[in-house]
């Protein structure tokens, strides 16, 4: 049907006004929307300006550690510092576990390095917001350089690092200790100076585009560079340490002791050139030890009881003080009973018993010989008084500064000596300690202390520390940039008392002398020490299990000692005496002389 005039001009006005309604619908809409962005707009260029400008510089900027190089360890041969322990460059894995798939990783693990991963992938893999895990440590380069060029690894990072290498194996690894996985010294030198061997890591700071490649320098770049960590130098004698593990470890093989340590010093200095613990581990792979006490360096982090070694002090203190010489006389009687204990000597053949002399005494280490000193000391011959014990205390703790850190350059442990005016059964207490018995110390300790026995009467602080290498040459004292310890140098004995002790330290030898043990034109004293051991809180009286120690000096004829060397011998559920620790002294005796090619003195 034909349309009218009237139809289609109504129609054309109805759809006219539809279309204007819907402009009017969209240019709210779009205003709105203006709105919207306009306000949005206000709110991140004026209110949250700061915090974009800082996500956007976040985006466009590297910051990086520089990581410092370890400094390495060395040890002397003779005038020369040889290194000991070593960087070698290794590699990390790195990957983000957003943008590497888990089935690269897995190829790269079982194809290259399983043995460098302890990687949980699933735990990665499942920790939100994760973006950064290592997966693998210390690959060694011709791996990481297969992993580079092996087209099936993509999105997986390499980082170079400094790999821990300790070329010598198991030599004088409990003076050494280790590095961890964390690269953290543990133990030994690598602990007591990990902050001077770690060094400072750096700072690079920079803008960089969106492949993360530096664009430029600019007024916001910061580089603050590694500073390496030093090269510290032992005292210790490269040589004259393997060979004094070597013999210590065949004479632990003919006895029934399972460990040993070892302790050499300039007894003129305090200077330490050997420090051995048997058995010792491999530090390259020192997760494979079994039993953790083998890490531990004994000679100064294991107090003990040193026993008759201490007679040599208990006995210097009464001759310095003046109560008593070589040749005092008092009656043996084979015991002691003090606070209803009854104390016997080891020692008990008829020929000793009646008066005898101090210096006899000594010869035979009777601990009825160290009780009477202890007496003497404190002005009654007859009994232990509170003045003695003082007297006591004084010239241990504080003169020889046993039971308390020497302040050598090594985590060591204190130990202790008892009070003199406190607990119950002091005299006791105080007899049992004038033979080394109910008390702690350490070896460095004893052997510190004994020096200054032999050498004229000067304490001095042990150290093991020589000094740093720098660009090849050896820098000690304050050249050296390293805190090394600082001598106390101290007087404690008169050169009277010292030469008094000396002459009664070889006379304790002098059967071994004529034996032809010790060698002509040298002069040997020492001073031997079997200990019982404490078992469930008390001394095992069976004698089941013992610990034994010597300590001696080594001098040509006529001359000052020139090196003291301690020996510990021990073993668990074995009894231990100080035949087997005075066999090993006089073994590396003879190893010493030879090995420093010591001229003999004249024998007068």
């Amino acid at each position: 049907m034909p349309r009218n005039k009237y139809q289609d001009s109504t129609s054309q006005e109805f759809h006219s006004k539809g279309d204007v309604h819907r402009l009017k619908i969209l240019r709210i809409l779009v205003a709105f929307s203006l709105g919207i962005i306009l306000v949005r707009l206000f709110v991140i260029q004026i209110i949250e300006h700061g915090s974009w400008v800082a996500k956007a510089d976040e985006e466009h900027t590297l910051l990086e550690t520089i990581s410092a190089r370890r400094g390495e360890i060395y040890m002397m041969n003779g005038d020369e510092p040889v290194a000991v322990v070593l960087n070698q460059t290794a590699y990390e894995i790195i990957i983000d576990p957003t943008v590497t798939k888990k089935e690269t990783i897995e190829y790269v693990i079982n194809t290259y390095v399983k043995d460098y991963s302890k990687a949980n992938l699933d735990e990665i893999y499942s920790t939100e917001g994760l973006r950064y895990s290592i997966v693998a440590k210390n690959v060694p380069r011709d791996i990481a350089e297969k992993i580079a060029h092996d087209e099936k690894v993509s999105a997986v990072w390499l980082k170079k690092i400094n790999q821990r290498v300790y070329p010598e194996g198991e030599l004088a690894s409990g003076l050494l200790g280790f590095v961890n996985d964390e690269g953290v010294g543990q133990y030994g030198v690598e602990g007591s100076l990990n902050d001077e061997l770690n060094g400072e890591d750096g700072l690079l700071k920079t803008t960089v585009d969106v492949n993360q490649v530096a664009l430029s320098v600019d007024n916001d770049s910061i580089e603050i560079p590694a500073k390496d960590g030093a090269n510290v130098v032992l005292s210790v004698d490269r040589g004259l340490e393997e060979g004094i593990e070597e013999i210590s470890k065949n004479t632990i093989a003919s006895s029934a002791a399972t460990n040993a340590s070892v302790l050499v010093m300039k007894p003129g200095t305090g200077e330490i050139v050997a420090m051995a613990n048997l058995p010792n581990y491999d530090p390259n792979n020192y997760s494979e030890v079994v039993d953790a006490s083998a890490y531990k360096n004994y000679a100064v982090d294991d107090p003990y009881e040193p026993a008759s070694i201490c007679k040599s002090f208990t006995f210097s203190a009464a001759i310095n003080e003046g109560k008593m010489t070589g040749d005092t006389t008092y009656f043996n009687n084979h015991y002691d009973t003090i606070d209803g204990w009854k104390i016997e000597n080891a020692e008990q053949r008829s020929t000793l018993y009646g008066p005898i002399s101090m210096r006899t005494a000594l010869y035979w280490s009777l601990n009825t010989g160290s009780i009477q000193a202890l007496r003497l000391l404190g002005d009654n011959p007859s009994e232990i008084t509170q003045e003695g014990r003082e007297r006591l205390y004084d010239y241990y703790y504080n003169k020889f500064r046993l039971g308390q850190v020497t302040g050598i350059e090594l985590i060591e442990q204190t130990g202790f000596i008892p009070d003199p005016n406190e607990g119950w059964g002091r005299d006791s207490t105080y007899a049992n300690m004038t033979f080394g018995q109910n008390l702690a110390i350490t070896m460095v300790q004893t052997a510190a202390a004994w020096s200054a026995v032999v050498n004229g009467g000067t304490y001095h602080t042990p150290t093991i520390v020589k000094g740093t290498y720098v660009d090849g040459e050896l820098k000690t004292g304050k050249e050296s940039g390293v805190a090394v310890a600082e001598d106390v140098n101290d007087q404690i004995l008169t050169p009277e008392t010292s030469a008094a002790m000396r002459e009664m330290l070889k006379n304790n030898r002098s059967y071994r002398a004529q034996l032809g043990i010790d060698p002509a034109g040298y002069d040997l004293g020492g001073k031997s020490g079997t200990a019982q051991v404490v078992i469930n809180g008390a001394y095992d009286d069976s004698f089941s299990q013992l610990v034994g120690s010597y300590i001696g000096y080594i001098a040509p004829s006529g001359e000052m000692p020139e090196y003291v060397i301690m020996v510990r011998m021990w073993g668990a559920g074995q009894s231990i005496g100080s035949g087997d620790a005075q066999a090993l002294f006089e073994s590396l005796s003879k190893y010493l002389i030879s090995y420093y090619k010591i001229q003999p003195g004249v024998v007068k």
